[in-house]
């Protein structure tokens, strides 16, 4: 950085493309060569570069998935093209600590650059080659807290989610098998054939093992490829992963010897242990927690055996702090009448009181349009770079998951465009029904930076959104898809973290979960 006079550009307001360029074109140190060329010959598996700083591995505002990893295939027989690839992605790993979206979390976080302290890994990507691609058999995310348990589920036991492939798709807000490893057989979305049929995997990441389709780019996943799962039927370890559902006679059949279309249900590993993927996770969810002394999150990849006999390996990647708030709350948020509230959720994360929000940001449910998800994007990230400015927090609210990278399952946002948001909510439709955004970088950063976290279904009666009440009221600013409400007094946003339910409360209803003052004749 000094050698090369890089932290004027870094810190200067030029766009991320033009920062990005700069870092490529300066020179790493010359020590450095040997080195790098000695592990790029000891392995033949493409590379992961990725970041580990301080403020990462932070036990109280961990930055998950904030700065750029990239995987650079290595062309075997020419070391010197490989090193030049490596490289460039670790000076472009350095860059992305100065784009657009990591300085503004560092805003968010109350965190200056100067704080940072950052190294650079160089990892060999577990996975295996085929053709012209390379990917582990699954990736995963798993928790040892899951603040959704569903009966005889609990909170302690965990929850995991795995998919085809690198682990990206997940990290993305991707759709995945979610269990409990306590109970890997309980998966909600394969309950019922419908629910397969539209809740299951569809595609799948691959690293492109073309060592040209690498250059430097502010996307971090320029060489990455997103396949549709079929591509993957003469994979050796596809079988182990997926069922068939039979149109005839409308039934989902485990493995592949039946016509019809392939599902990913991992009926072989979660069913029969084929891999024993459950117990693997609660030791490791239970030993990182118990070391580290909080709950914690991990990321995994497994490679299931091509050859009879030989082992198949699980790879832990990351293990990182979940970040939770002990503020005690004794409101008895049951007792909280609907009325007294614009929002109510029985399904809460977080846990404490906030007094100082005068503001809710809504995408109008009455106009909502999922393809036009994409175009939101930029008008929710433009309000929230005001409020960044301003110093202010606010309420969001929108219909399905908040930061998935498939746009009809929600509004796509990457975390700085919302950072400002103090209470995000994920709102159901009646015509309009997505699953909350758990087991993602994306969720990760809701606890870390205790942000609340609502979900609702008014349609089912599960929560309340008095949607007409916001309506009613003047707009600071609205258009066909967003509308923002101000109040002068300050509203009241509670959840109990240990009962799971949430409110935010009227201006006028605070009073009611508070002392009431006498009245002076």
């Amino acid at each position: 950085m000094e050698d090369n006079d890089l932290y004027k550009i870094g810190l200067s307001d030029l766009s991320d493309s033009e920062i990005l360029i700069n870092f490529v074109n300066a020179r790493l140190p010359l020590r450095l060569h040997d080195d790098l060329l000695k592990f790029i010959h000891l392995g033949k598996k493409p590379i992961a570069v990725r970041s580990s700083s301080l403020l990462e591995d932070s036990h109280y505002q961990p930055f998950a998935g904030v700065y750029s990893t990239y995987m650079v295939p290595v062309m075997v027989e020419d070391d010197r093209f490989t090193l030049e690839l490596v490289s460039n992605a670790i000076k472009s790993v350095y860059a992305s600590v100065f784009f657009h979206g990591s300085k503004a979390y560092m805003a968010a976080t109350s965190n200056v650059i100067d704080q940072e302290k950052m190294a650079v890994v160089l990892q060999h990507v577990a996975g295996t080659q085929y053709e012209d691609r390379f990917y582990p058999s699954f990736s995963g995310v798993a928790r040892s807290i899951n603040f959704y348990p569903i009966a005889p589920e609990k909170a302690e036991d965990g929850i995991a989610s795995i998919a085809m492939g690198l682990g990206k798709y997940i990290v993305d807000g991707g759709v995945s098998i979610r269990f409990s490893p306590k109970y890997p057989r309980k998966i909600m979305q394969l309950s019922s054939a419908e629910m397969a049929l539209r809740e299951t995997q569809k595609h799948f990441y691959a690293l492109d093992m073309n060592p040209y389709s690498f250059r430097p780019s502010v996307d971090d996943s320029v060489n990455m490829k997103k396949l549709k799962i079929d591509l993957a039927a003469e994979d050796s370890s596809f079988r182990d992963m997926v069922s068939t559902f039979d149109f005839e006679n409308h039934v989902i059949r485990e493995g592949i010897l039946t016509e019809g279309k392939r599902l990913v249900t991992f009926a072989n590993i979660l069913n029969h242990n084929k891999f024993p993927l459950s117990e693997i996770l609660s030791l490791c969810l239970e030993m990182g927690a118990r070391e580290i002394g909080k709950p914690i999150e991990i990321e995994f990849a497994v490679e299931l055996s091509k050859v009879k006999g030989h082992p198949s390996i699980f790879n832990l990647l990351q293990i990182r702090p979940i970040v939770e708030s002990k503020e005690r709350v004794d409101v008895r948020i049951e007792e909280i009448k609907y009325e007294e509230t614009i929002l109510y959720s029985h399904s809460a994360l977080g846990n404490g009181t906030v007094n100082d929000l005068q503001d809710i940001v809504y995408v109008k449910p009455s106009s909502f349009d999922p393809s036009k998800n994409t175009d939101t994007v930029l008008k929710i990230a433009e309000i929230n770079d005001k409020f960044l400015a301003a110093h202010k927090q606010y309420v969001l609210v929108g219909p399905g998951r908040w930061g998935s990278s498939d746009p009809w399952l929600g509004i796509p946002v990457k975390w700085p465009q919302i950072a400002a948001a103090r209470l995000i909510v994920e709102s159901g439709l009646d015509n309009y029904r997505i699953d909350p955004s758990q087991g993602t970088h994306f969720f990760q950063n809701l606890t870390s930076f205790r942000v609340g976290y609502f979900t609702i279904h008014p349609y089912i009666k599960d929560g309340f959104f008095d949607v007409d009440y916001l309506d009613s009221l003047p707009a600071e600013y609205e258009d066909d898809t967003i509308r923002h409400v101000h109040f002068d007094a300050p509203l009241t946003m509670i959840i109990n973290g240990r009962t799971n339910s949430g409110v935010l409360m009227r201006p006028a209803s605070t009073a009611e979960v508070a002392p009431k003052k006498k009245k002076e004749k």
